[in-house]
């Protein structure tokens, strides 16, 4: 099926670009909610869901719940059928709480800490279809001297890595999984402690068309591995594989340049090398920008705009504490500008496009959302939306300089609801307040 044709059939667009957003209806939510303001669409999150598991009918489809953990997001994901992949014991402790089964989680973490690995025993002794994914034999151990007994899927490390940068590309990086060569020896050293029902790799984050043959590699090697442990030689004893994970990492437009994935091509692609399955296995992928990326916007006003040399700062009340993306990998990030609410100011299509350095209230030279971008000439008061910022947006959100996180609102139809209310400079001290009054009763001192 073409994109075009899976398009057709899912009545929906392959990517929601910053300027198919509701301009008046995000000038209401920030006049309404205040800025710095995410705005995540449940409608889109859904439609994203189903696209999904229309290109991969077959498969099983989990939905890496790092991207964006909030509640209305995972119980909208649960409720399209995908499946949970959490990374820590607060991943999972959410997506328990939107609803999701033990048979539809999946613990995926890297090095876990002691303290997960209790809390995630603890969940398997309620949740015994609860699956861990492992990615080293010392975690193993460390299950097993919990009392841990029951399903495990081997994270490999295959050699492939792929993604948007560098410090996404988990597949050949020596963090991440068993390495492909040691592989088979501790699946089925791991089946004599454990019920070993999988195998798993990840390439990375953000895969785009051009990294395919990667990601083709990848799964190749996956469904090799598979059958070694299905069918191996001599006398080791066979692995009843329910399934060989390749990971998700699908990426998502964010250059207006930029096209959309062809899915449906991905997905035939990806059955094609994956090919042939043990028997009664499943393949399995997890995706997690491509369903929430382009179903949020993160809206911030303009507060300063001020020549400097050759650039014209344009100063917003968003910063890298709220999208930290652009710092940390120098994402491109879509911004359009949505206008003032001052009925003598021009409207932005009326506007020249501008050369501007769109830079945050943070104290760090890097705190920029773009350099030297045209955009409809902003103004004091001008309202911003940042675009495809629904995945590792808030998720990454913190309260470095001080500053408290920013609210968020879910819309669903014609309805919009607070799902996580503006932090305040209370916030900000909380745990030292309490962890203070937990000092005074513990010594008997009237603070």
């Amino acid at each position: 099926m073409s994109e075009r044709d899976a398009r057709d059939a899912a009545g929906t667009e392959p990517v929601r670009r910053v300027t198919d957003w509701d301009a008046d209806r995000l000038r209401r939510l920030a006049a309404d909610h205040d800025t710095p303001l995410y705005v995540q669409d449940l409608g889109r999150v859904r439609e994203n869901c189903e696209r999904l598991t229309d290109a991969f009918p077959d498969a099983d489809v989990r939905y890496a719940v790092k991207a964006h953990t909030g509640r209305a997001v995972l119980e909208a994901v649960r409720a399209t059928g995908l499946d949970a992949e959490c990374a820590s014991a607060g991943e999972l402790d959410r997506a328990l709480a939107a609803g999701f089964d033990g048979d539809r989680l999946h613990y995926t973490a890297v090095n876990p800490p002691a303290r997960d690995l209790d809390y995630v025993v603890g969940v398997a002794a309620a949740e015994p279809d609860l699956t861990v994914t492992v990615g080293a034999v010392d975690t193993l151990d460390r299950l097993a001297e919990r009392g841990y007994d029951g399903r495990v899927c081997v994270r490999v490390n295959p050699g492939v890595g792929a993604g948007h940068h560098e410090k996404v590309r988990t597949g050949g990086a020596a963090k991440f999984g068993i390495p492909y060569d040691r592989a088979a020896e501790a699946a089925r050293a791991a089946a004599d402690r454990f019920d070993v029902v999988g195998v798993h790799a990840h390439a990375g984050s953000g895969i785009d068309s051009d990294q395919l043959d990667s990601h083709r590699e990848l799964v190749a090697r996956m469904g090799e591995l598979a059958r070694e442990l299905a069918s191996p030689d001599g006398d080791a004893a066979p692995i009843d594989i329910e399934y060989v994970d390749v990971g998700g990492g699908f990426g998502v437009p964010y250059e207006p340049a930029d096209s959309p994935l062809d899915l449906p091509a991905v997905a035939e692609a990806t059955r094609e090398a994956v090919a042939p399955l043990p028997a009664d296995a499943t393949l399995a992928i997890e995706p997690g920008r491509y369903v929430v990326a382009d179903a949020g916007v993160l809206l911030t006003r303009v507060n300063t705009v001020k020549p400097a040399g050759d650039e014209r700062v344009v100063g917003v009340d968003a910063g890298m504490t709220d999208l930290l993306r652009p710092a940390m990998y120098d994402a491109y990030h879509p911004i359009r500008n949505l206008g003032g609410d001052g009925s003598d100011a021009p409207a932005p299509d009326d506007r020249p496009a501008t050369p501007v350095t769109v830079a945050g209230p943070i104290c760090e030279t890097g705190d920029v959302f773009c350099r030297n971008r045209a955009l409809a000439d902003p103004m004091r008061g001008d309202l911003l939306a940042v675009g495809i910022a629904g995945a590792y947006g808030y998720e990454m959100a913190n309260q470095y300089n001080s500053r408290p996180r920013p609210a968020e609102i879910a819309l669903d139809g014609d309805t919009s609801t607070v799902v996580r209310r503006r932090e305040t400079l209370d916030d900000l001290t909380t745990v030292e307040r309490e962890a203070g009054a937990d000092r005074s009763a513990r010594s008997g001192v009237d603070r």
